[in-house]
């Protein structure tokens, strides 16, 4: 009996939650509805100077969604006008500050074409550059956005060097750079990792070459000189002797710059052992040349 008590008071607040919920959810379109009157009404009025000044009013007061409406309307209504480079800042800037940036760089991209003597221009391309900067991806992703990123921010730079912007555009062009170091290392330690000695020790020595001023050039040193131990070891042994003098001179590029590395010791057991197989190896071709007694 008491459980049955308990079921029915149960289904009673899932029946009140139920109806709770409906209306809020009535409310809450009632609202909406209601907020969106006022743009209904002016876009059915036909006069676009009105619907421009109430734009730029609910874009003043953060009313985005609004304010968006009203700019779409009115945007066929002032091509080639004075007002025409306006509309088109404030609809990216809109996307922007609303965190749709593939909009805001689309919009922007076109804006810097088409209106180079706005006096929006300046703000248009600082907005350009940094929606490239908040669409860039982990660096264990595509770095597309971050390349272009980077050049949308050096560009900026260049062309505005009094801009009190300067500052926290080369903070973002640092970020960038470090997931482009990020990046190299990941790709190259991956061969590493999977086995691809070869492959490994080709794109260690390219990210070094690209990116000499890695904070990861320990790692990557150390990973090429290993790789090429690894990749030695595990080659035919035609091919062995030449492979262990490109370790030994992967160990000595690393030796030099980081004598007091933790991986110094690691190395150098690989080391000893590239040199004996070296040694040994002239040792048995000395001995295969000597003419017969």
């Amino acid at each position: 009996m008491q459980l049955y008590r308990h079921d029915s008071i149960n289904s009673m607040f899932e029946i009140m939650k139920g109806k709770l919920s409906t209306i809020l959810a009535v409310t809450a379109l009632g609202v909406l509805l209601a907020g969106c009157s006022g743009v209904n009404k002016l876009i059915k009025s036909g006069n676009h100077d009105k619907m421009y000044r109430k734009a730029l009013e609910y874009y003043n007061a953060k009313k985005y969604s609004k304010a968006q409406m009203l700019f779409q309307e009115i945007t066929p209504f002032y091509n080639g006008t004075a007002r025409e480079d306006s509309i088109a800042y404030y609809s990216g800037s809109i996307f922007y500050r609303t965190r749709d940036y593939e909009s805001s760089n689309t919009i922007f991209d076109d804006f810097r074409r088409r209106f180079g003597r706005s006096p929006f221009i300046e703000d248009a391309e600082y907005m350009y550059a940094m929606s490239f900067f908040y669409t860039s991806l982990p660096p264990n992703r595509d770095q597309t956005a971050t390349n272009q990123a980077m050049i949308a921010i050096n560009e900026y730079l260049e062309r505005y060097p009094k801009s009190n912007k300067q500052e926290d555009m080369r903070g973002s062009l640092v970020e960038l750079q470090e997931k482009l170091y990020d990046k190299a290392l990941i790709n190259a330690r991956s061969y590493y990792t999977t086995g691809h000695y070869k492959s490994a020790v080709i794109a260690l020595r390219n990210a070094i070459s690209t990116y000499p001023d890695t904070p990861h050039r320990e790692e990557i040193l150390y990973l090429t000189a290993k790789s090429s131990y690894l990749l030695s070891k595990n080659s035919i042994p035609s091919m062995q002797r030449d492979r262990f003098l490109d370790m030994m001179d992967a160990y000595y590029n690393f030796a030099s710059e980081f004598p007091q590395s933790k991986y110094i010791k690691e190395l150098n057991r690989m080391l000893a052992e590239a040199k004996d197989f070296i040694a040994r190896n002239e040792k048995t071709e000395g001995n295969a040349t000597q003419p017969a007694q």
